[in-house]
C-alpha cells in the first residue's frame, strides 16, 4: 500500500524535524527498505546540528564503526558554535533563570526593553542572541530548552517576522515534546496571527494556511479532542480553500475525522460535494468509498474500498497510531473507522431496499462472521442507528417499512448546519478583529 503513502507529499510541507517522526513510522512498517528510510534520515540529518545521531545511523547503514571526517568536523563545528551562541546570550539567559527578575516583566514589550536596557545592561544584541542560541538548540534536538528560550524571546521581540517564527519554532518543539495540549494553544494562536496579519502577497497568507494544516495533524491525532478541532478547521472556508487551492491530499484526514466521529455527521453532505468537485485532483479509498457509497450507491464497490481503507488506516502515520504492548496492540482509529462505515453501509443499503437477506447484508458490511452472530451484530446495529427496521429471524430477513419525510422534518435536516456555519462566519469576523485590536 505504499502507493497510497502520503509522505512525499507531506513532507515538503513541514519542518525538517517533524518529518523524522514519519519515517520512523514508515520504517517500522515496512513500507520500504530499510537502507532507503536511513538514506533518507542521514539527508535529513544533513540540514541540522543532530550530527552525533547522523552519525548512528551512518554506522547502523553502512555497518561499520567509522564516520566520514566531514561529520567528525561538522561535529566540532557545532560544538563550537554552540559555546559561542551560549556565551552571547548568557546576560539574557542568566536573567531569565531568576525567578524574581522575571516577575518583573510586564506585558509591556517597549518597557522591559528599556528596563533591561537601563537596569543590566541587556540590549537588541543580546536579545538575538537569545533567538539565535534557541533556534540553535531546537536543530540540535534540545527541544525543551528550545521551546523555553522561544518563549521567553517572543515576550521581549518587537519584530513582528522574527516573533512569527519564533512561534512557528514553539509550535514545532511542542509537537516533538507530544505536549498535545500546549501544541493546540500554540497552534490556535499561529492561526489568529496567520488570519490576521497584513501578508507580503495573499500566496504568502495561503502557503502559511497550508503549512498550518499539515502540521495541525499532529496535533489533531492525538488530543482529545483534535477530531472535533480539525473538521472546524477544515471546513472553514479560507481552510477548505486552501485544501482545494494546493493540498488535497488533506481531504483523506478531513474524511476520516468525519467518518470516525459521530456527532459530526451532518457534515457527510459537504464532504462528499468537496470530494466530488475534487476527485479529479485527489483521490484514494476512503475518498473514493464516500464517493461510491453517497454518490454511486455501489455497493460492491463501497466494500472493496473498506477493505483498502484499512491497510491505507494502518499504514498512514497519522492515522495509524497503535496503542498496547509488546503482547498486543491495537488502532483505536481504524476499529472506529470500520464500525462507523459498516454502519454508513447498513443505513444507504437499507434506505434503498425494502426487504434485505441478513445473509446478502452481512456479505455488504464485509463481516466475517457465522450466521447466527451476523444477526446479533445486525441486531445491534439497528438499535444504535435511527432505522425503524424490522427482523424476521425465521425468514432471515431486515424489513423496512415506508417512511415518508414531513415538510417539517425536511426543514429541520435541511438547517442543521446553519448553526454551525453561522458560528464559523461569526468566528472570523471577530477573532481577526480582536487580534488587530490586541496588537494596537
Amino acid at each position: 500500500m505504499a502507493n497510497h503513502d502520503l509522505t512525499s507529499r507531506i513532507a515538503p510541507q513541514l519542518d525538517r524535524h517533524l518529518v523524522f517522526p514519519l519515517l520512523e513510522f514508515l520504517q517500522e512498517r515496512e513500507l520500504y527498505p530499510n537502507d532507503e528510510i536511513l538514506k533518507a534520515k542521514i539527508q535529513l540529518l544533513s540540514h541540522t546540528n543532530m550530527v552525533d545521531y547522523a552519525m548512528d545511523i551512518h554506522k547502523a547503514l553502512y555497518h561499520t564503526e567509522d564516520v566520514p571526517q566531514a561529520m567528525v568536523d561538522r561535529r566540532v563545528e557545532v560544538v563550537s558554535r554552540l559555546k559561542s551562541l551560549e556565551e552571547s546570550a548568557a546576560p539574557l539567559i542568566s536573567f531569565l533563570q531568576d525567578a524574581n527578575l522575571v516577575q518583573e516583566l510586564r506585558p509591556d514589550r517597549q518597557y522591559n526593553i528599556q528596563m533591561l536596557h537601563d537596569r543590566f545592561q541587556i540590549g537588541a544584541d543580546q536579545i538575538e542572541a537569545l533567538y539565535q542560541y534557541a533556534k540553535f538548540q531546537f536543530e540540535c534536538g534540545n527541544y525543551s530548552g528550545a521551546a523555553d528560550y522561544l518563549y521567553q524571546y517572543r515576550a521581549l521581540c518587537t519584530n513582528s517576522e522574527r516573533s512569527l517564527s519564533a512561534l512557528w519554532g514553539k509550535l514545532a518543539a511542542e509537537i516533538l515534546m507530544q505536549n498535545w495540549d500546549v501544541a493546540l494553544e500554540e497552534l490556535n494562536r499561529l492561526k489568529e496571527i496567520i488570519d490576521s496579519k497584513s501578508f507580503s502577497s495573499p500566496l504568502n497568507q495561503l502557503q502559511n494556511r497550508i503549512w498550518l494544516m499539515h502540521w495541525s495533524l499532529f496535533i489533531f491525532f492525538n488530543h482529545e479532542n483534535g477530531r472535533n478541532s480539525i473538521i472546524d478547521l477544515f471546513f472553514q472556508d479560507r481552510y477548505l480553500n486552501a485544501i482545494q487551492t494546493n493540498a488535497h491530499h488533506l481531504l483523506r484526514y478531513l474524511a476520516t475525522a468525519v467518518i470516525v466521529n459521530k456527532r459530526r455527521r451532518n457534515m457527510l453532505k459537504e464532504l462528499v460535494k468537496v470530494i466530488q468537485q475534487e476527485q479529479h485532483c485527489y483521490k484514494d479509498p476512503i475518498t473514493e468509498l464516500l464517493e461510491s457509497l453517497y454518490v454511486n450507491y455501489d455497493f460492491d464497490e463501497a466494500q472493496k474500498k473498506l477493505k483498502e481503507c484499512e491497510q491505507v488506516i494502518l499504514n498512514d502515520p497519522f492515522l495509524g497510531k497503535r496503542v498496547g504492548d509488546s503482547n498486543f496492540a491495537t488502532v483505536p482509529l481504524r476499529d472506529e473507522f470500520l464500525e462507523n462505515t459498516r454502519l454508513f453501509i447498513f443505513e444507504t443499503y437499507c434506505r434503498i431496499h425494502r426487504c434485505i437477506d441478513i445473509s446478502v447484508l452481512a456479505e455488504k458490511l464485509n463481516l466475517n462472521m457465522t450466521y447466527d452472530e451476523s444477526l446479533a451484530w445486525i441486531t445491534n446495529l439497528i438499535r444504535n442507528s435511527k432505522l425503524e427496521a424490522k427482523i424476521d429471524a425465521a425468514l432471515g430477513t431486515v424489513t423496512m417499512p415506508v417512511v415518508h419525510q414531513n415538510v417539517h422534518e425536511q426543514i429541520i435536516e435541511s438547517m442543521k448546519n446553519l448553526n454551525t456555519r453561522t458560528y464559523l462566519l461569526a468566528k472570523n469576523i471577530v477573532e481577526p478583529a480582536q487580534v488587530a485590536q490586541a496588537s494596537r
